[in-house]
This record gives structure tokens, sequence and C-alpha cells, in this order.
């Protein structure tokens, strides 16, 4: 079975970075972004890692699992909100006591869909894949991204819908603040491989390619132990966003999850846009997405609200999910189920 947090009002919102921190330079993008969740009605504890930031770690492995694990054991704190992703969150993950974990909410992506997914597949806990706190610093925020507090305040037991996008960022605009930091200025369209619409349906689990990759193999990446003890004989559907590789690297990539059988009980798999996905060769990502359904046999999605191309959707690790794609528009009604 699958246990949910539940994020109450007036939370308390713990900072802290498993993966990268902030250099001295952009700490006020940090203390901004802090203010505004004080302003939204949070409460805010943040530990030293957020705050640091030497040889692309916020601190060494052992003193982000320390910092981690304290604020998971915590009994002050009711939700973990990373500053952001980063490169380096596999080196921490030994050093999480996952046993000791308490009921609440880790919200993120990028480097930390890592610890997201190990800590779904080995409790059973659910764990969301959204926004990033560095992200929720404007003034405002478009209404995709502002899903993640009515999606975490979900309770067990019940269902709560979110739909596609109107618009998504082609490019950052440093240059430029925006109220709600995004400037989106493309229309959005979900789309699938068969041209066709579609529906899915089954349990929500993924992250960035390029991270959980490196889960296949190892205690933190058993994805059949993990349907067998908690979701056995249901579905699964995959969500995955490329962030840095090339067609073929992320050909290759999904090959070794299939080789390692994550792909066993698969139902379907939406990819979000990517500002990667570089040609190799001809090799197009329309031809890994095509190849893809044609091996598996299930529908493809793809270019939806996830990932490194905002805005994004929030995705709960362990939920059961109906997805429909039609016309360009999607919907994701998710359900936590136990």
């Amino acid at each position: 079975m699958i246990i949910y947090p539940y994020l109450k009002k007036g939370a308390t919102i713990g900072v802290t970075a498993p993966s990268s921190g902030l250099q001295p330079e952009l700490h006020d993008l940090l203390k901004q972004a802090i203010q505004q969740m004080k302003d939204e009605g949070f409460q805010v504890k943040s530990g030293k890692t957020p705050w640091t930031q030497s040889k692309a770690k916020s601190a060494d492995a052992a003193a982000r699992g320390d910092e981690f694990n304290e604020a998971m054991q915590s009994e002050g704190i009711d939700i973990i909100i990373p500053p952001w992703g980063g490169e380096l969150l596999i080196e921490m993950l030994p050093h999480v006591d996952f046993e000791k974990m308490k009921r609440k909410w880790i919200l993120g992506y990028s480097d930390l869909s890592g610890l997201l997914l190990a800590t779904t597949l080995i409790t059973g806990m659910a764990t969301a894949h959204g926004t990033n706190l560095i992200d929720l610093r404007g003034e405002d925020t478009d209404h995709t991204t502002a899903m993640w507090k009515s999606v975490l305040s979900t309770e067990a037991g019940a269902s709560v819908l979110q739909r596609s996008s109107e618009k998504f960022q082609k490019e950052w605009q440093h240059g430029t603040p925006s109220p709600h930091v995004f400037h989106l200025t493309e229309q959005t369209e979900w789309k699938t491989v068969s041209n066709q619409p579609k529906k899915l349906k089954g349990r929500l689990l993924g992250g960035c390619i390029d991270i959980i990759r490196h889960l296949v193999g190892t205690l933190f990446g058993d994805v059949n132990a993990f349907i067998n003890q908690n979701i056995p004989g249901e579905p699964v559907i995959w969500y995955l966003e490329n962030c840095e590789m090339n067609t073929t690297d992320l050909r290759r990539s999904l090959m070794q999850m299939k080789l390692a059988g994550w792909f066993d009980a698969c139902s379907g798999v939406m990819f979000g846009r990517s500002p990667a996905n570089h040609p190799v060769d001809g090799y197009s990502v329309e031809d890994v997405y095509q190849d893809l359904a044609h091996e598996l046999e299930v529908p493809v999605i793809y270019d939806i609200d996830c990932g490194h191309v905002p805005p994004q959707v929030t995705l709960i690790n362990g939920a059961d999910a109906e997805v429909e794609v039609a016309k360009g528009k999607g919907t994701i009604l998710q359900h936590f189920k136990p």
C-alpha cells in the first residue's frame, strides 16, 4: 500500500540541500523564496546546506545526509522543499535513514528525483515531483505551478485534477524578472506518438531520466520489489523528462530501464518537454518515442508539463492516475489510493 503525507495549513517547510546549495551571490534568491513562503502563511526552517556550495555540491555526502535525516525525523517540520536540484545527490543516498522517516512530503525535481523515487520505492511513502523552492519566490505563481499546494493538501483516499498549461517558457530571461518567475510565451501542446487521443491508467513513478537511470541495479531502484510489496498486480505509468542527454543517450537509458525490468508492468509512458533531445545522425526524439511505443506496446505521450521547461504539474510517485490527452490538451486525475 502507499502512504500519503498531508500538507496542513500553516505548515512548516524544512529547507535543506541534498544536492546543490547556493553560492553567496545567489543567496538573495533563497531569501526571497523563504519570505514569499512566509507571506503565504507557512513557517520556514532552514538548515546550513542551502547556503553553501563548492565543487558541485552543497556539502559532503555525510553532512547532506545528516541534515536531511534530521529534517525528515523532526516533529517540527511538515514538508521538505530543497532550494533546487544539482548534480551529485546520488552521493548522499547511502547516508539516508529510510527506516526513521516520518510521514511528510518531499517536493522537488531534477537531481532531487533520485531521492524522491528512491524514497517511494524503499518506504512506500508517496513523494512529490514538482516545483522547487527557488521558483516559488515570485509575487505571483502561474496556475499550473500553484497547484502544488492543492495537490499536497489532498487527503488520503481523495482525488485531485490538474490540467495542461496554456503556455510554457521557451527560455530563461534572468535579466528581466517576472512577477511569477517564469516567462510563459509558447503555446502548450501535449502530443501522442499515434497522433490520436489517448487514455492511461496506472500508478505514477518517474523523474529526471538523467538521474533515476543511475538507480538501476542498486538497492535504491528495486522497482519490481516495490510493485510486489505495495501495488501488486497494478500497472505503472512512467513519467520521464530529459535534462541534458542527446537522443542516443536517451535511447540507451530507456533500454537500460527496460532490460532491468522497470517497464514490465508499464501501461504507458509520459515525457516532459526538454531543452535537450539533440538528434544524432538523424535519429530524432520522436524516433525514440516511436521505438519505445512499438517495443512496449503501450501509449507514449510527450511534451507534457514536467521537468526543466516550466511550468510543470505536480506528479505524485505512488498515486493512482488517469491521464487523458486529446487535441493538444491533457488532464491528470490523481487518486490518493492506498
